[in-house]
């Protein structure tokens, strides 16, 4: 009987340190789950602005130095429960001014921080950072005005020498630069009215039903600058690869005063990000051989080359356009579609007569691959 009393009492002192250890273990699970839902609550509670703005970043796009001041204006809503007011603004630099809602904040309250920005500060794009500071230390916002600055030429004549009639540009072309058919792309290009008569913005263009042009200002007078506001859209183009266009401008005050320019563009198809999963399920466009060099050559003699594609992908692989940067090459493909794990030889003829030395041809392949939809190959030479 005594072993029995003895094995009881073993058993009695093993199960009350379990439950000591369980109690234990409970009270600091609690303590670790109170913990975090504490420090999580703050955190959020930290998180949360002070203000709300409407934007934080305003865009005022191409600006002409003797157009003087530009406004831009941030509005806001106060989100907080404690009063405060805007104290402060500070600027990067003293190109910048600030008018600023000086009233007691109470939530829900709006207000507004308007910018006086003075362009003859410096030339070219510029990105200045405004701070507003509140009454609370943990009250303060970062805003930004952005855009890009034309300085007046000391010598408009040689600055746009350029002549289209009676107004003069920097260059006989626009280029646009690349375009993606997800959205417009806007360009401004300046212009100096060496006429005598005032360009008034009812003006009228003729062009492409993708491009759409304005005049800025409301008026252009004699021997001021003017601005062209361009807006190619790529989808309604539907093309892919560089472009050239001609586009036409007149007024309805001047009859007889038609503006003929050149535009040029390089337009691509936007893919947005994929998921790894949707990427190992995708074309792939693989080129065995990006750089093709065919060495010394007579300028005599056409050079043919091939080089294989292949679609590593899981998914057919479309050829959608090749496209070379000169006369001179001829590109033969033998389909437009590679199935799954299919390989193809695209043939380059290049035709170098006429030229010498060393000479580099790019042919650009367009696909529908998401990671890589326009890859290049380049043609080197030396021609004798």
């Amino acid at each position: 009987m005594a072993q029995i009393k003895e094995i009881n009492l073993e058993s009695g002192v093993n199960y009350a340190l379990i439950a000591s250890m369980n109690f234990k273990a409970f009270i600091l699970f609690t303590s670790i789950i109170l913990t975090a839902w504490v420090y999580s609550s703050n955190l959020i509670a930290q998180e949360l602005p002070k203000l709300i703005w409407k934007v934080n970043r305003i865009q005022l796009g191409t600006i002409l130095e003797e157009q003087g001041f530009q406004s831009a204006t941030f509005e806001f809503v106060y989100n907080s429960d404690s009063v405060s007011w805007v104290e402060d603004v500070w600027f990067e630099c003293g190109c910048t001014t600030a008018e600023y809602t000086q009233d007691t904040l109470l939530k829900g309250s709006e207000g507004r921080v308007q910018i006086e920005f003075d362009p003859s500060s410096g030339a070219g794009y510029f990105s200045r950072l405004i701070v507003v500071k509140g009454s609370n230390a943990s009250f303060q916002d970062s805003l930004f005005i952005e855009g890009t600055v034309i300085p007046y030429p000391s010598k408009p004549e040689n600055a746009y020498s350029v002549k289209l009639g009676s107004l003069g540009f920097r260059l006989r072309k626009i280029n646009m630069g690349d375009v993606m058919d997800n959205e417009p792309k806007v360009k401004f290009v300046e212009f100096f009215n060496f006429g005598n008569q005032l360009l008034k913005e009812e003006m009228k263009f003729y062009a492409s039903d993708y491009i759409q042009i304005e005049q800025v200002q409301p008026l252009v007078r004699s021997n001021e600058r003017g601005l062209f506001k361009i807006t190619f859209d790529g989808q309604v183009k539907k093309e892919l690869g560089y472009i050239e266009e001609e586009v036409q401008i007149s007024w309805e005050n001047q009859d007889s005063t038609v503006v003929s320019l050149g535009l040029i563009a390089n337009l691509f198809e936007y893919y947005p990000p994929i998921s790894k999963e949707e990427l190992n399920q995708a074309p792939q466009l693989l080129i065995k051989n990006k750089e093709v060099n065919l060495g010394e050559i007579s300028d005599k003699s056409v050079v043919r080359k091939t080089v294989t594609l292949s679609n590593p992908g899981r998914k057919p692989l479309e050829i959608k356009k090749i496209q070379g940067n000169c006369d001179c090459l001829l590109i033969e493909a033998p389909k437009n579609v590679l199935a799954p794990g299919e390989s193809m030889e695209l043939t380059l003829v290049f035709d170098p007569v006429g030229r010498k030395g060393i000479d580099q041809r790019n042919i650009y392949l367009f696909s529908n691959d998401p990671v890589n939809p326009v890859q290049l190959i380049v043609l080197k030479s030396r021609i004798e």
